[in-house]
C-alpha cells in the first residue's frame, strides 16, 4: 500500500466514523458501500485531497458533489434492496457506485436529461443527487407505481432531505430533515414576477 493509498483509506474511515455514524447513518450495508468506494476517484484531481471533507465539492458548471452525510442519509432513507432498479440523477458517478455496491441495477441520467424529458424506467427507486426547487413533471413517469424518490428539496431558500412516493401520476414528497444539499441548476423553479 502506498502512502497516498494509506492516507485516503484513513480519510475514508474517518468520514465513516466521524461524519456518517455519529449522524444516524448506521446501516451496515450503506457503511460498507462507503468503505468500498473511493470518493477521490469521483472528483476533479485538484480536489482529491478534499474528497472526504464534510461539505459539498464544486464540480464546475454549477454542479456539486453533495457532502457524504447528505448521500449517506439518502441511501438510508431509500432502503435499497438487492436487485431493485434504481435511477440516479447526477452529473457524477459516486452515488451510482455506492448503489451498485448495494446490489441494485443502476441507470444514470443527468439533470439535463431528466429536465429535457428523456424517457426511462420505470424504476423502483429514484435518487436525485442534489436539491430541487421544482421536480420536472416527466420524473413521475420514470417511477414505478408506489416507487420511492429520495431527493433534496429547496423551500423558501432552505434545503431539506425529502422522501417521496409515486401516487397516481405525481410524486408526493415529505421533507425529513434540514440539510445542506447543493441546488441542481436544471431543477430551479421558474422565475415569476414579484415586487
Amino acid at each position: 500500500m502506498t502512502l497516498l493509498d494509506e492516507r485516503t483509506t484513513t480519510a475514508r474511515r474517518a468520514m465513516i466514523d466521524s461524519q456518517l455514524r455519529v449522524s444516524g447513518v448506521n446501516d451496515p450495508a450503506v457503511l460498507a458501500a462507503f468503505d468500498k468506494v473511493a470518493r477521490e476517484d469521483h472528483v476533479p484531481a485538484a480536489l482529491a485531497g478534499s474528497a472526504y471533507i464534510d461539505r459539498a465539492l464544486s464540480l464546475g458548471d454549477g454542479h456539486n458533489l453533495p457532502a457524504p452525510l447528505a448521500q449517506g442519509r439518502m441511501l438510508v432513507e431509500a432502503a435499497i434492496k438487492p436487485g431493485e432498479k434504481v435511477l440516479i440523477v447526477s452529473t457524477n458517478g459516486y452515488l451510482a457506485a455506492l448503489v451498485r455496491v448495494l446490489g441494485a441495477s443502476v441507470t444514470t441520467l443527468t439533470p439535463a436529461d431528466v429536465a429535457g424529458r428523456k424517457k426511462a424506467g420505470p424504476f423502483d427507486v429514484v435518487l436525485i443527487d442534489g436539491a430541487a426547487e421544482a421536480l420536472p413533471a416527466s420524473l413521475a413517469g420514470m417511477v414505478s407505481d408506489d416507487g420511492r424518490v429520495v431527493t433534496g428539496v429547496i423551500e423558501r431558500g432552505i434545503s431539506r432531505l425529502a422522501l417521496g412516493r409515486k401516487t397516481g401520476t405525481a410524486i408526493a414528497l415529505l421533507p425529513l430533515a434540514d440539510m445542506g444539499i447543493p441546488a441542481i441548476p436544471e431543477f430551479a423553479a421558474a422565475k415569476g414576477w414579484s415586487f
